[in-house]
C-alpha cells in the first residue's frame, strides 16, 4: 500500500533509463566512433576538445541521423507498420559510408533487439529481431532503440533524448580510457552537454524520417583511418 503523499513517477521512466543505461549490453563500450583517431592525432587532448567533439557528433551525426531514425521508428512501431521501420533501417545503412561506423551500429542494434525482446517479450520486436538475425534487415542501433522504446510506450522525444544521452555517455567513458581526463572532468563535460542533447533530441523527434541528414565528414574520415592506427584500444 502506498503511503499518502507519495507521487507516482511516470511508468515509462524506469524502462527508458534501463534501455539508455550504458550498462545495457549493446557492446557499445568497444567502440569510440572515431574518437580514438582524434585522440591519437592530437586533435582531442582535453575536456574542451572532447566537448567540441561530442557537440559535433550530436549535431552533425547522432541527432539528425540516428536519433531521428529512433523517433521515426518508434512512431512506425507503435502504429504497427514494421515495414516502415525496415525502410528507415535501409536508409540508415545507406547513410553510413564508413564501414566501421556501419558495423558498430549494426552490432549494437542486434544486441538491443535481442535483449529488449527478452525483457519485453513483445511479438513485433521478436519478429523484427528474427528478420535481422536472418540478414533480411540491417538492424541499426537507432532503429532498434526506437522500436524497443515503442514497446515500452515511451514518447518519441524521450526516446531521442535517451538515445543521445546514452551515445554521449558512452563516448565520455571511452575518453576516460583514451586521454588524461579524470572522472569528475568527464562528468562535467557530460553535464555541460545536457542542453545540446535536449535541443537536438527535440529537433530529432520533430523531424520526419524522410528528412534525416548527416554532415560529419571528420567523423567518417577518422573512422576510416582508425583501421590503420598502429595501436587500437577500440574497434571503431
Amino acid at each position: 500500500m502506498l503511503t499518502r503523499g507519495i507521487t507516482m513517477i511516470d511508468p515509462a521512466l524506469l524502462p527508458l533509463l534501463h534501455l539508455a543505461d550504458t550498462a545495457f549490453p549493446t557492446g557499445g563500450y568497444a567502440h569510440s566512433f572515431g574518437l580514438e583517431t582524434y585522440c591519437q592525432e592530437g586533435r582531442v587532448v582535453d575536456a574542451d576538445g572532447l566537448t567540441a567533439f561530442l557537440a559535433m557528433h550530436l549535431q552533425g551525426a547522432a541527432g539528425p541521423t540516428d536519433a531521428t531514425a529512433a523517433a521515426a521508428a518508434l512512431r512506425a512501431f507503435t502504429a504497427g507498420t514494421a515495414g516502415v521501420c525496415e525502410e528507415i533501417d535501409a536508409t540508415l545503412e545507406a547513410m553510413k559510408p564508413a564501414r566501421e561506423l556501419r558495423e558498430a551500429s549494426r552490432q549494437m542494434g542486434r544486441q538491443t533487439l535481442r535483449v529488449a525482446t527478452a525483457l519485453t517479450a513483445h511479438p513485433a520486436l521478436a519478429a523484427y529481431r528474427d528478420r535481422v538475425e536472418d540478414g533480411l534487415a540491417p538492424g541499426h542501433h537507432g532503429v532498434a532503440f526506437g522500436m524497443a522504446a515503442g514497446a515500452l510506450r515511451v514518447s518519441a522525444e524521450a526516446a531521442a533524448a535517451g538515445y543521445l544521452y546514452s551515445a554521449t555517455s558512452l563516448l565520455v567513458s571511452a575518453a576516460l580510457r583514451l586521454m588524461r581526463l579524470g572522472q569528475l572532468e568527464g562528468q562535467r563535460v557530460l553535464w555541460r552537454l545536457h542542453p545540446v542533447i535536449a535541443r537536438v533530441a527535440a529537433e530529432a523527434a520533430a523531424r520526419d524520417a524522410a528528412d534525416m541528414w548527416g554532415w560529419a565528414p571528420g567523423l567518417e574520415l577518422a573512422s576510416i583511418a582508425h583501421a590503420g592506427l598502429d595501436a587500437r584500444l577500440f574497434r571503431s
